[in-house]
């Protein structure tokens, strides 16, 4: 990886873009420090001091953003909502489903203009159901219409302004604009951790030999965690395919021999992202229109705890375990229900037979079907229950009074977006190479 990256530096074009994302990077964490007009700079301090719950899960991902009430701190998760929506929609609108699958170039842009449109109007709701939420908490000036016109016409902005960096990083820089901007705000906790990790060695009353052995011991676990999720990420089943001799126009065409490879985490960390949207959402909805429901009793205010307990440890361990259980049971179900949905044994088979293909040992069509359907279930389990265990222990870490900057969700996306930045960077020095051996 440091060898791609070195040589990526090296080379003119690659780090024409390489300093062209880190200057839309930059632009986003300055963002992230400028307070959406109408809030009360002075009151914010003791209002956001301590994001948790929803907040504190949105402000991760934002960078901090949240708790500044910074024009970005929606971060992206709107577009990620709408990207779902329309992802789900497609699988169920006819039309769409062919955009998706047959609309080329042109169907990618309008699938991709449907998702901005959603995203707007995600945004909107969300900054409205934001300026809900807080408005009775003191941080805005005022809380006329006026003044919540302004506050929500910043964060949509900001929204967008967040969209079209991703945009720019895309097209002209280098990885996925989105899980870039992402990826940014995840680590931009990395300080925070590093204070934690040194008030433990370092305390009032000196040092530390007990916290400098679990300093060690969670730098040790954390780097034996990254290195499983990319052992398991870049990980893959190969179902080798034989192909027999056969006509192709004049020529004939001889025998290949290739593979399916299919990866043990064919779904990437879209389940968990359903999953904790799934179980988040009731406290969204119930914080917009109840006021202070940490504080009440009754049916909203244990549906609100047993929501928020996926990213707060102030709700008791009781609700920690219902939420794990309930948590862990729909990133299997989700990771099942993404997996099939974007690859098809039917289809896969259909593909084979009309090729003149066959898997060695198993006869064409629907043994072939059952065959792929049966190692797909099983690298589905396999998937499921490491996304979950991945997910749910980080949870109760909370319990140690230790402010951990990643969380399992963090971890995968981080390692994610890496290896595809990295891979990026290494097809785009491929691409330089033969250019240059053609020229």
């Amino acid at each position: 990886m440091f060898k791609t990256i070195q040589n990526a530096i090296k080379t003119p074009e690659v780090r024409k873009k390489l300093l062209y994302t880190l200057l839309l990077i930059v632009v986003f964490r300055l963002g992230c420090y400028i307070t959406v007009p109408g809030v009360d700079t002075v009151a914010l301090g003791g209002a956001m001091g301590s994001a948790d719950g929803v907040a504190g899960l949105i402000n991760m991902i934002s960078g901090g953003a949240f708790s500044r009430f910074s024009v970005f701190a929606m971060s992206i998760t709107p577009y990620i909502t709408a990207s779902i929506v329309i992802q789900l929609l497609s699988m169920i609108i006819p039309s769409l489903e062919r955009l998706t699958k047959e609309g080329g170039e042109e169907g990618r842009k309008k699938i991709n203009r449907y998702t901005k449109i959603v995203t707007i109007i995600l945004a909107l709701v969300e900054a409205i159901g934001l300026f809900l939420a807080y408005k009775n908490s003191g941080i805005f000036v005022n809380t006329d219409f006026l003044t919540g016109a302004l506050v929500v016409t910043g964060l949509v902005a900001g929204t967008s302004i967040l969209m079209w960096l991703g945009d720019q990083i895309t097209n002209k820089g280098i990885g996925n604009g989105i899980s870039i901007i992402i990826f940014v705000g995840i680590i931009s906790g990395l300080p925070s951790f590093a204070v934690t990790l040194w008030g433990l060695i370092f305390t009032s009353s000196g040092f530390s030999t007990t916290g400098l052995l679990l300093s060690i011991g969670i730098i040790i676990g954390a780097i034996i965690l990254i290195a499983g999720v990319v052992f398991v990420q870049q990980a893959e089943r190969r179902v080798p395919v034989q192909y027999s001799k056969r006509v192709v126009g004049r020529k004939m065409v001889g025998a290949q021999n290739t593979h399916i490879p299919l990866k043990l985490a064919m779904a990437g960390v879209m389940p968990i992202i359903f999953a904790s949207s799934f179980m988040t959402f009731p406290a969204m909805l119930i914080q917009m229109f109840v006021n202070d429901i940490a504080s009440q009793t009754g049916f909203l205010a244990v549906l609100y705890k047993f929501s928020i307990a996926t990213s707060s440890s102030n709700v008791g361990i009781g609700y920690s375990i219902a939420n794990a259980i309930v948590y862990l049971l729909l990133i299997i179900g989700f990771t099942f229900f993404y997996t099939y949905a974007t690859f098809n044994p039917a289809e896969v088979s259909a593909t084979i037979k009309k090729n003149g293909g066959f898997i060695p040992g198993i006869r064409a069509g629907k043994p072939t079907t059952e065959y792929l359907s049966s190692i797909i279930s099983k690298l589905t389990w396999f998937g499921g229950l490491f996304l979950a265990i991945i997910a749910i222990l980080p949870m109760f870490l909370r319990f140690t009074n230790l402010n951990i900057a990643f969380g399992g969700t963090s971890i995968l996306i981080v390692v994610g977006v890496a290896l595809e930045t990295v891979q990026q960077l290494e097809s785009q020095l491929a691409i330089r190479h033969y250019k240059g051996f053609l020229e």
